[in-house]
């Protein structure tokens, strides 16, 4: 009974992640970004701690595999794209003249961000390099850039910004998310600076980040997380040719 108990746990988890998710998309259409990104957090947390309690009580099934994959589509591919499409009807958001007869179409690109969250999320699952770091970025930085964004941002972005802005920044993070781009993880095997460099030097610059931003915040940490893999890259590239 107990091992029965122990199989399903991750599972169940991963469950409240695709919960969370869906009253996040739910969030998303109503125009509630800051309880949709409290949402899109939560699933993080669920994505997070699945995974964790999978390794710890060696709970491992290809039924968990595909289950997490569903729920992720939905927390970090549907409910960000969802906060985008709601932001993108917004009346006060300011659209150029050349697309006013497109206006009420535009919006239905922010779904971009779910068909290529799907696209990495398959992706990721048969790529075998993808143990120890990513390539392209993973699904929930992607919604919680989006989320922090939209929710921290929202008269920053109506005041300074128009739809041509947020649809550029969909096509990057939608190419991105499938990009052949080495990404750091944040799994420490050890503690040691030497190994573990770039992981605290994005740990120590995130909370000045938070602290500044606020909500945005997480969308200018999830930045300077791909600013750093880009620039980490860059430097093993021409370590690799010296």
């Amino acid at each position: 009974m107990a091992s029965l108990i122990t199989k399903h746990i991750p599972n169940t988890i991963t469950c409240f992640n695709l919960f969370s998710g869906c009253i996040a998309s739910v969030m998303g259409f109503q125009g509630n970004y800051k309880l949709a990104l409290v949402f899109i957090i939560l699933a993080a947390i669920f994505d997070f701690f699945d995974g964790f309690f999978a390794r710890l009580l060696g709970a491992y099934s290809p039924m968990g595999k595909e289950l997490d994959s569903l729920a992720d589509d939905i927390s970090f591919g549907f409910a960000p794209a969802v906060i985008i499409f709601s932001f993108l009807h917004e009346a006060d958001l300011s659209y150029p003249i050349f697309l006013l007869d497109i206006k009420t179409r535009l919006p239905y690109l922010a779904f971009l961000i779910a068909v290529f969250s799907a696209l990495r999320l398959a992706k990721f699952n048969i790529d075998t390099r993808q143990t120890d770091s990513f390539i392209g970025l993973p699904t929930p930085a992607n919604a919680l850039f989006w989320a922090s964004l939209i929710a921290g941002g929202q008269d920053f972005l109506f005041t300074y910004t128009n739809v041509i802005y947020i649809l550029v920044l969909v096509f990057i993070f939608s190419g991105l998310l499938v990009a052949e781009i080495p990404m750091f993880s944040l799994k420490f095997k050890n503690f040691t600076w030497k190994e573990n460099k770039t992981r605290y030097l994005f740990l120590i610059v995130s909370i000045p980040l938070i602290f500044i931003f606020k909500l945005s915040g997480i969308a200018a940490v999830i930045l300077w997380y791909i600013v750093l893999s880009l620039v980490t890259q860059s430097k093993s590239k021409l370590n690799l040719k010296n």
